[in-house]
C-alpha cells in the first residue's frame, strides 16, 4: 500500500514519502525501544519477574503494532487515532521504567537510556499527529 504521506523530516528541512510503515521515524524509535526492552528484561532478576517483564514488553510492542495498524488503516483519522494509542504504550513504557528502577532490576543508566528512548519515540509520534492534524492529504482510501 501507498500512502504517499509528505512531511518534513524533523529538524533538517528534507522532504521524505512515507510508503510504509516502516518509513515513520516514530516506528523505527520504537523498534530500537522494543530490542532494547527485550534485552535488558532478559537479564537477572528483571528476567524472573514474569508480571513487570511480560508488561513492559508489551507496551513497547504495542508501540509498534499501533503506528503499523493505524498505517494499514488507510485514513489519517485512524492513523492519527492509533498513532495516540502507540503514544500512550510509550508513556506506559516509561512509567514501568520507574518501577523497574525502583526495585533495583535496572541501573539509573539504564534507566535514564531505556525512558529517554521512550521519550524520544514519542516525540516523534505525536510530532507526526501534529503533521497529519494539519494536512489537506486525507489517505489513500479517499483517493
Amino acid at each position: 500500500m501507498v500512502c504517499g504521506f509528505w512531511f518534513v523530516v524533523l529538524g533538517w528541512g528534507k522532504m521524505a514519502q512515507i510508503e510504509r510503515f516502516e518509513d515513520i521515524q516514530g516506528w523505527q524509535k520504537a523498534r530500537e525501544l522494543t530490542k532494547e526492552i527485550y534485552r535488558i528484561s532478559n537479564q537477572g532478576e528483571f528476567a524472573k519477574d514474569f508480571g513487570l517483564r511480560d508488561q513492559i514488553r508489551r507496551a513497547s510492542v504495542s508501540i509498534m503494532s499501533n503506528i503499523a495498524e493505524g498505517f494499514g488503516r488507510g485514513g489519517n483519522k485512524e492513523l492519527i487515532q492509533f498513532l495516540s494509542m502507540a503514544g500512550a504504550s510509550a508513556s506506559e513504557v516509561q512509567a514501568q521504567l520507574y518501577v523497574a528502577t525502583d526495585v533495583g532490576y535496572i541501573t539509573k543508566e539504564q534507566f535514564q537510556q531505556l525512558f529517554n528512548l521512550a521519550q524520544s519515540t514519542g516525540k516523534l509520534i505525536g510530532g507526526f499527529i501534529r503533521y497529519l492534524q494539519n494536512t489537506e492529504h486525507k489517505g489513500v482510501k479517499f483517493k
